[in-house]
């Protein structure tokens, strides 16, 4: 059982449908339905009554209500606890996908570290779905992750666009791919493809990239610090927003370097995410703040680059 197999079924109730449950919670009535009917398994209640003009709350599940209340009640003041303890412990807690954590993580903290000199940063490295978890268990307080321009945003959070970019191939000075204007797929293959793993977005978006074709050799590793330590190494090229590139120490020295991809258009978001639900400590919030305006000038930097 999940906590949010109870927030649905209230939604249901509440807003008297499963379509327009659905809506509200930017899911599809499919996906909202299966939730719902895996509860039900494990219950052994129909806790919808399914017809041809759609489903709504079945009796049984109208039974049920109560306690599904008490127990999203029971979660919400754990939550506001835990809060609570992230004020009294002076502790601020940020999960990242890694993707421009040196250009842009770095500043933020030190700048927060200027204001806040008692109070303690965690950098918790960890794909998208862990992060969302930790946000919604409250054992995160912000969340760094990546989305591709299109993609749908969860409901339960609060989203900020911190930078736009778009993917380039991070090579070494020295690559044969360095010497190009602009990197072909066919160019992109010739070399072995330093890959992020199952996961990150930008595992997804090389994948779609280059449509089952293999690469010369591959590696696969864990967020893009790691891949661009690899190809400073000179073990091959890596795919990644050209916001983690701009202005990363391995750039500024000239150890790595980046080309765009012919013909692509592809967005990459990086967003700051906080929980809707739920009170924010006043250092996160001004963290959050931070970042903001860190991005700004972060984007700005890359424009003067170019």
């Amino acid at each position: 059982m999940r906590i949010e197999q109870l927030a649905y079924i209230e939604a249901v109730t509440r807003l008297g449908s499963l379509r327009r449950a659905a809506d509200a919670l930017h899911l599809s009535q499919p996906a909202l339905s299966e939730t719902v009917r895996n509860l039900e398994r494990e219950l052994g209640v129909d806790i919808l009554d399914r017809k041809r003009s759609g489903a709504k709350i079945s009796d049984e599940g109208r039974e049920l209500l109560p306690h599904i209340i008490g127990v999203l009640d029971a979660v919400d003041k754990l939550r506001s606890a835990a809060d609570q303890q992230h004020h009294i412990s002076r502790m601020v807690r940020l999960g990242t996908v890694n993707a421009a954590t040196v250009p842009l993580m770095v500043p933020a903290i030190r700048e927060f570290r200027t204001g806040h000199p008692v109070t303690q940063v965690e950098v918790i490295g960890a794909q998208q779905a862990e992060i969302h978890r930790s946000l919604l268990e409250g054992s995160l307080d912000l969340g760094l992750v990546n989305y591709l321009r299109g993609d749908d945003l969860p409901p339960d959070f609060h989203t900020t666009e911190l930078l736009r970019g778009r993917p380039v191939v991070c090579v070494r000075p020295d690559s044969p791919l360095a010497a190009l204007r602009e990197v072909s797929v066919t160019d992109l293959l010739t070399e072995p493809l330093i890959v992020m793993r199952a996961g990150y977005v930008m595992h997804r978006f090389v994948h779609r990239l280059i449509e089952g074709r293999a690469p010369s050799f591959s590696y696969s590793t864990d967020g893009a610090e790691m891949g661009k330590l690899m190809v400073a190494e000179g073990l091959g090229a890596t795919v990644l927003p050209d916001f983690s590139i701009i202005g990363d120490p391995l750039e500024r020295s000239g150890t790595i370097t980046h080309r765009p991809l012919a013909g692509d258009r592809t967005d990459v978001l990086m967003v700051i995410q906080r929980r809707r639900s739920g009170s924010v400590p006043k250092a996160a919030r001004d963290l959050h703040e931070i970042f903001v305006r860190r991005a700004a000038a972060h984007a700005a930097f890359g424009q003067r680059g170019d």
